[in-house]
Formats: C-alpha cells, sequence, structure tokens
C-alpha cells in the first residue's frame, strides 16, 4: 500500500491526535533519531541507528515507531543552499520510498540546510563538548533540530505561537 509523501502543513490532520513523531537525521554512517511528546510541543533527541542494511534499519526505526506511539516521520531534507535538491536529498527521498514500500508510514520532509553545522556551533560554543563526543550526540542532536523545527513551524502557521 502507498501512503503519499505529506506537504508539513497537512501532516497533522493525518495522525490521530496525542501520538508522538519521529524525526530523522540521515548521514552516511548513522541515522539521527528524535522523538517528540504526544502534544508534539517538544523534541528530544532519542539515538543513533547505525547504517547497515536498510531492512535493519527498517525494521529499528519501526520498533521505536510502535513502541513509542508514533504516528509519523519527519525526515530532514538536505536541500543546497539555493534550495534545489541534490544527490543527498534524492537519497532521503529514496529512503522514505523504501520505508513505504515495506509499511504504511506517514512521513514529511523538513529543509534541514545548515542543521548541522548549528548543532555543531551550539555543542561547542553552548556546551563546550569536544570534538569526540560531538561526534556522539551531533546526529541525534541535529535530528531533535529538524524535528522540533517542523514542529514550531506548524504551531506558527496555525498562530499557536
Amino acid at each position: 500500500m502507498f501512503v503519499p509523501v505529506f506537504d508539513l502543513k497537512d501532516l497533522p490532520a493525518a495522525c490521530p491526535p496525542n501520538t508522538s513523531w519521529i524525526g530523522l537525521d540521515l548521514g552516511e554512517k548513522t541515522i539521527g533519531v528524535a522523538v517528540s511528546d504526544a502534544s508534539r510541543m517538544i523534541a528530544s533527541p532519542l539515538q543513533l541507528i547505525r547504517k547497515t542494511k536498510f531492512t535493519q534499519e527498517a525494521e529499528a526505526l519501526f520498533k521505536l515507531m510502535d513502541g513509542r506511539n508514533v504516528s509519523a516521520l519527519v525526515i530532514g531534507l538536505p536541500l543546497n543552499m539555493d534550495g534545489t535538491e541534490g544527490p543527498r536529498a534524492q537519497s532521503c527521498r529514496a529512503f522514505a520510498r523504501n520505508l513505504e514500500r515495506i509499511r504504511p508510514v506517514n512521513i514529511a520532509f523538513q529543509d534541514e540546510r545548515l542543521s548541522t553545522a548549528g548543532v555543531e556551533r551550539f555543542l561547542i560554543e553552548e556546551l563546550d563538548l569536544n570534538r569526540k563526543r560531538r561526534a556522539e550526540v551531533v546526529d541525534r542532536t541535529a535530528a531533535s533540530w529538524i524535528l522540533q523545527g517542523a514542529l514550531d513551524q506548524l504551531r506558527i502557521s496555525s498562530g499557536q505561537i
């Protein structure tokens, strides 16, 4: 069964109330995972999924979704600075299509330009983390940044902020 990828503004209507969303930062070696609370106000870093085989990654993700009453995924879309899509963005779209082939999933993409750079700057300037420690937390923190950006954008557009 094919489930369409939603425009972010249409995602809430496709999801039952009081369900969480998961945010993903798809890296080359890991997938950063963040989760929202059931009211979809706050995103928190959750964990990393090490990239191995797609089916194992999908299985780990679906297990997280099932255990946390998750109704949607917000996947970071790494657009070029001019807004065009390059190979990394196409890879993210392919990841979403492959997930949908296994199981119906509500998915929306969120522009993630500069999310990793912003997270790196925060981890250095505000938390004073060294390079090794930053490497351990940057992807899941970037996933949280992506998901929080989507949640905030929806609240702003609905007049809640």
